[in-house]
């Protein structure tokens, strides 16, 4: 796992993962424990590690923040996330590709990368606080989840 202090002030963008981990109409929202976002409640992911695949890395920063188990579908969307200081200079810069998940197994609980991991229905989401780049990333993984398969040609309907 990379050390927070070497994320801030990047000399080059870091490559993250988020899971949109769907349970029928429900997403998988984890409270995030430390920066960036610390406090709010976002998608479970996190920063791949050198030698790791996309998928080794959404299915590891699940687990450590939620104790499941995941199977990993198809790209849901690739964004940045810049986070800059009062000063204007770029604290955090991120590429982050979305992945559309499943739960496989495991019980759902908060483990030592989140405050709090919780299901919440669409209709939810704006209470919790979710940012709305992170809205429309729920709603595109709801919307291609009903008309693509996974990779794998497995169906989750």
């Amino acid at each position: 796992m990379t050390d927070i202090s070497t994320r801030r002030y990047p000399d080059r963008p870091i490559v993250g993962v988020g899971a949109v981990v769907l349970d029928g109409d429900r997403v998988l929202l984890v409270k995030r424990a430390h920066e960036p976002l610390k406090g709010e409640w976002s998608l479970p992911g996190g920063a791949v590690d050198v030698g790791e695949t996309l998928e080794e890395a959404i299915r590891r920063e699940v687990r450590e923040e939620t104790c499941l188990e995941v199977e990993v579908g198809p790209i849901v969307d690739v964004l940045d996330r810049i986070r800059r200081d009062p000063a204007g200079r770029v604290q955090f810069h991120y590429v982050l590709i979305d992945f559309l998940c499943r739960p496989l197994s495991g019980t759902l609980q908060c483990e030592s990368d989140a405050e709090a991991a919780a299901w919440a229905e669409r209709a939810e989401l704006e209470r919790y606080g979710v940012a709305a780049a992170t809205i429309s990333v729920i709603d595109k993984a709801l919307a291609r989840r009903s008309t693509e398969p996974t990779p794998r040609e497995v169906h989750w309907e």
